[in-house]
């Protein structure tokens, strides 16, 4: 019975994002997380436009509400929308960002849109971001899969599975179906091959910086000086005789 339960409420969750997606505008929002509250079901929309979520004087989620109550026989369902902080850091904003470029210009400048969105990433403080683009819509006769990558980029084990965002992302176009996944590295991640230096007691006690005169730069400079002097006496004694002496 449990198990049930457990895969009724998987089911129905998938069904409200599946609703979600096909009702918000493409490309608007990152994820959608389902929460069980005391007062009742929360959806919170995490994107980085939440204007296009809202809508003008909350039309949208209104409706979205409305909808929730009577086709899912939701209780009291309550829309939050949530704003991504680093939408470089966002595989999905990401994935979307390109779709919108192929739909826009085409897949010919398909490299340079894929290692401008790499140097984003990287520029946003990602440890490691790989991005691949594949399909029949690419243009080349030779591969029909390229792969961007940057950074350290954990392929297998734990990193790899937990700690590294990933989105897929496909773009309709008349040449062919392309498919954009993107994997990102956030960086708040600590990899376990990292080395941490401990501060000891005596690296975090405050140091006392002494500066010292050096007297022997200041004696040669008044030397210096000195003779400088004596010679521009020299030269008006010498200059004083010679009139002198025409006179």
């Amino acid at each position: 019975m449990i198990e049930k339960e457990i895969l009724a409420m998987k089911r129905r969750s998938f069904l409200i994002e599946q609703y979600l997606t096909a009702q918000l505008p493409k490309g608007s929002y990152s994820f959608i997380e389902l929460k069980k509250t005391p007062l009742g079901e929360k959806i919170i929309v995490h994107t980085s436009r939440p204007g296009l979520i809202v809508g003008k004087k909350g039309s949208n989620i209104q409706s979205l509400t409305s909808v929730l109550k009577t086709k899912f026989k939701m209780e009291n369902p309550q829309i939050d929308v949530a704003e991504v902080e680093s939408p470089n850091l966002d595989p999905k904003g990401i994935g979307e960002r390109i779709v919108s470029t192929f739909e826009k210009y085409g897949p010919k400048r398909f490299k340079s849109i894929g290692y401008r969105a790499l140097q984003d990433i990287i520029d946003a403080g990602a440890i490691g971001a790989e991005i691949v683009i594949s399909g029949r819509g690419v243009p080349g006769s030779r591969s029909k899969r390229w792969r961007f990558m940057a950074g350290h980029l954990k392929k297998s084990g734990n990193v790899a599975q937990s700690f590294t965002d990933k989105a897929l992302t496909v773009a309709h176009l008349q040449s062919g179906a392309i498919g954009i996944q993107v994997k990102i590295i956030h960086p708040d991640v600590i990899l376990p091959d990292t080395i941490r230096f401990k501060l000891t007691k005596e690296d975090l006690k405050p140091q006392v910086i002494i500066e010292e005169i050096k007297e022997e730069k200041i004696e040669e400079d008044t030397k210096k000086e000195k003779e400088v002097k004596k010679r521009k006496s020299l030269k008006v004694n010498e200059i004083k005789t010679g009139e002198t002496a025409t006179s």
